[in-house]
């Protein structure tokens, strides 16, 4: 045997794929390796006697052998039916234009053609957006006010700096806190005496402009600023309100935190127990922003912050200014949230630093996401829905691992709808655009490879 043949044999075994290499069963033992790491995630936990007792029990019980058996299903799905759901998703997608044309073409036309219906529609929404929530038990009516409402309000505020303006933003949390505090200022809650004591309802104004003012504070010199460097210096600023409230004992009460007096309009002084007269002032709040938010966005001000996210240097060079317009993003986007954090305040009634901590920022950026940037609708229910999916875990997981559960939903968002649940239509337009110019760019490519090859 020539040398010759004895060099093709032994480069053609070391081309050669072995059963493990190939992508089938490295799947496979992706997928097992899943399964064990959430047997051991979700299972019992270690005790300080008996270090290896969590091990024990996670790789001997039932909760083991159910996720492999998972496991298991979802690779036989991915390698022996993902053809026939692959044509099946393309004849539902050839299809899709007839369905448009078909029934639900037919109802958008309906209503498009009878105001009266549609208006009708619109009403028994509203009727069950404020009526809805009194059957609910008193627990998931505290929840609603307290977190629900509360943070989406911050979410729509956050929108505005976020999806419309194109500015990260990792410290938002921290206007939250300033209206808070200013609650407690001019209601005289704080250890030291505001120059005159004021109704906590009458406080709003005073408190939006105050984080108003704050916003144009922190934007007007960091806001040439942009992406990353921005993002870092609005995680700085949020630390320095929190440590200030946190280290100053003597103005802001610390950690040991101040007694907020809750809301009184025209005598009637809202009560803990009573949930729903904070839910339907929320509520009205929300309503109002909402709508001034989305003639905002359709004026002259909507389009030069999309004329900035989508490209500062080319609008800044058509000569939109864009100093000018993110302040007017940073800054009614504060107030928003300062809206939220005086209603926040006078429905606990307590606050102290610690509420106000980083990881809330971090939350309230999942929701804008999660929901669909620059889409109202899509922050609404993305800020409701991530913030009622801790709580109904509650009885199920354990409080530790719910935030968890929350990163392996949006990882999963991420990969699978990038856009949001309920994206804007610009979004899906670019998006739509992305993808498609990537697949021209790849078949061109590999047309032109073709040819020089």
């Amino acid at each position: 045997m020539s040398n010759q043949t004895m060099n093709a044999q032994a480069a053609k075994r070391l081309r050669q794929v072995r059963w493990y290499q190939e992508p089938r069963w490295q799947r496979l033992g992706g997928l097992l390796a899943l399964a064990l790491l959430l047997a051991m995630v979700t299972g019992v936990q270690g005790t300080n006697s008996d270090p290896f007792y969590a091990i024990k029990e996670n790789l001997t019980g039932v909760g083991l052998w159910v996720y492999v058996g998972i496991a298991l299903l979802i690779w036989v799905a991915r390698e022996f039916f993902s053809e026939p759901v692959k044509q099946a998703g393309a004849t539902a997608k050839q299809a899709k234009g007839t369905l448009v044309d078909g029934p639900l073409g037919q109802i958008k036309q309906l209503l498009a053609g009878q105001p009266r219906l549609r208006w009708a529609l619109m009403a028994a929404v509203a009727a069950l957006a404020v009526w809805g929530p009194m059957g609910l038990d008193r627990y998931w009516q505290t929840v609603l006010v307290d977190q629900v409402m509360i943070f989406v309000l911050v979410a729509i505020g956050l929108n505005v700096v976020i999806g419309w303006a194109g500015m990260l933003d990792l410290g938002f949390i921290a206007f939250f806190a300033i209206g808070a505090y200013s609650a407690a200022y001019w209601t005289g809650a704080l250890p030291v005496a505001p120059p005159i004591e004021l109704n906590n309802f009458a406080v709003i104004p005073l408190a939006v402009i105050t984080c108003l003012v704050a916003g144009l504070l922190l934007g007007a010199p960091t806001l040439r600023l942009r992406g990353d460097y921005l993002a870092i210096v609005t995680l700085g600023f949020h630390e320095i309100v929190y440590l200030t409230a946190k280290n100053l004992n003597d103005v802001t009460g610390g950690t040991s935190g101040v007694k907020v007096d809750r809301w009184e309009i025209g005598g009637y002084e809202f009560r803990i127990v009573d949930q729903m007269p904070f839910y339907w002032v929320l509520l009205a709040f929300a309503a109002i922003t909402v709508f001034l938010f989305v003639r905002l966005e359709h004026s002259k001000v909507g389009r030069a912050w999309t004329a900035v996210r989508e490209d500062e240097i080319a609008a800044a060079s058509t000569g939109v200014d864009t100093v000018r317009y993110k302040l007017m993003a940073f800054a009614i986007g504060a107030s928003t949230s300062g809206l939220a954090g005086v209603a926040y305040a006078s429905k606990v009634g307590y606050i102290n630093s610690e509420n106000f901590v980083i990881l809330l920022s971090i939350l309230v950026l999942a929701y804008v996401i999660f929901g669909g940037m620059g889409s109202l609708p899509g922050v609404i229910f993305g800020a409701a829905f991530l913030v009622w999916l801790p709580e109904f875990l509650r009885d199920y997981v354990d409080p530790k691992d719910r935030h968890m559960y929350l990163g392996a939903l949006l990882v999963i968002m991420m990969i699978y709808r990038p856009q949001g649940v309920i994206p804007s239509k610009r979004r899906q337009r670019e998006l739509k655009m992305a993808e498609t110019g990537s697949a021209e760019a790849e078949a061109e490519a590999t047309g032109t490879g073709g040819k020089h090859s």
